[in-house]
C-alpha cells in the first residue's frame, strides 16, 4: 500500500505540474482562451509548478526507500 500511495502522489504531482505549466505557457503567449485556468496569475502558476516538482521529488525518494 505505501508503494501505491507513493506512485499515486508522483502521478498527481506530474499532472498538477503539467496543468499549471500549460496554463503559464498559454498566458505568456497571449492565448488566454487556450489557458486551462484562465491564465490569471503567472506567480500562482510558477508557485504550483515548483511545489509540484518538490512533491514529485519527495515521492520518488520515498518510493525508492520502500523497495
Amino acid at each position: 500500500m505505501p508503494k501505491a500511495l507513493c506512485l499515486f502522489s508522483l502521478v498527481a504531482s506530474i499532472l498538477v505540474a503539467s496543468l499549471f505549466l500549460l496554463d503559464a505557457l498559454a498566458a505568456m503567449l497571449g492565448q488566454t482562451g487556450l489557458a486551462i485556468l484562465g491564465g490569471v496569475s503567472l506567480l500562482m502558476d510558477i508557485t504550483f509548478i515548483v511545489l509540484a516538482g518538490i512533491m514529485a521529488f519527495l515521492s520518488w525518494l520515498t518510493y525508492k526507500q520502500q523497495r
